[in-house]
């Protein structure tokens, strides 16, 4: 489907999920967002979302333990590899963002849309900043392997938007500002300016997309009437396979309404 002949939210949202492409992906993610913003799809649910996004040909995906290791961030292999683990999480999140508005937007206010196309957008310019730095080290996006547990999260959580929420914004974006700074400070260390300086750009940006999901899941748990750091918990215990480590950036989690009362008692 062209995204010219898309009328709505959910047909536009699995466009997104059903382009394999990295380039094409990116594209329409940006193609679509800025319809949303412009008014120009109708507020509607009802395309089938898949149960897996479409993927390019590479990077090969492998389990997290099949996963090589990266080396030292000293040498150009290990910062690539690096880099690229990092555009990888960054290409899944596109998908994880429009599958949030498609599979969960009818039950929240037209706001949440907004947000999340715009969460959407970012994730794809960011994945175009990593893989154009991976290009000026001679490498790019699908020339390593990449590990395919990152849909488990939307796939344990595709039959409750709380779940997703917790999940997806509250525990694994939340974890990635909790590890950016030592993973800047070691680009930094190895004279990496460029690196580090794309990597701080895009924390800055999460921590909006934790904000998001921590805002969104406080609204509906508000409306349930239920305490919204225990419910966080119970969900997280419920549907997320990891655990939840220190240290935490508690400034970052705070600055996006992600207080400790939320997580601590998860620390393991």
């Amino acid at each position: 489907m062209a995204p010219t002949q898309i009328e709505d939210v959910g047909a536009a949202c699995a466009h997104v999920l059903l382009t394999p492409d990295h380039y094409a992906k990116l594209m329409a993610a940006r193609s679509v967002a800025r319809a949303w913003r412009l008014g120009r799809l109708a507020a509607r649910f009802d395309t089938p979302l898949p149960d897996r996004p479409a993927r390019p040909a590479s990077p090969l995906l492998l389990s997290p333990v099949q996963m090589p290791r990266r080396g030292k961030m000293g040498s150009d292999r290990g910062r690539i590899a690096m880099l690229h683990a990092l555009a990888h999480i960054e290409f899944v999140a596109i998908d994880l963002a429009f599958d949030l508005i498609g599979r969960f937007g009818e039950a929240f206010p037209a706001a949440f849309v907004d947000d999340w196309m715009r969460v959407g957008a970012e994730e794809a310019m960011h994945f175009a900043l990593l893989d154009r730095r991976l290009r000026q080290m001679g490498s790019h996006y699908g020339a390593l392997p990449a590990h395919d547990g990152l849909w488990e999260a939307a796939s344990a959580t595709a039959g409750d938007a709380l779940a997703r929420l917790a999940v997806v914004p509250m525990v694994l974006e939340a974890r990635a500002l909790d590890i950016t700074p030592a993973t800047v400070a070691r680009f930094e260390a190895v004279g990496d300016m460029t690196s580090a300086s794309i990597l701080r750009r895009i924390m800055t940006d999460e921590i909006r997309h934790v904000a998001a999901g921590t805002s969104w899941f406080n609204w509906a748990t508000n409306r349930l009437g239920v305490n919204a750091a225990n419910h966080y918990q119970m969900l997280v215990k419920r549907h997320f396979r990891g655990s939840v480590k220190p240290p935490f950036n508690d400034s970052a989690r705070r600055q996006a309404g992600l207080t400790e009362d939320y997580y601590a008692a998860l620390a393991t």
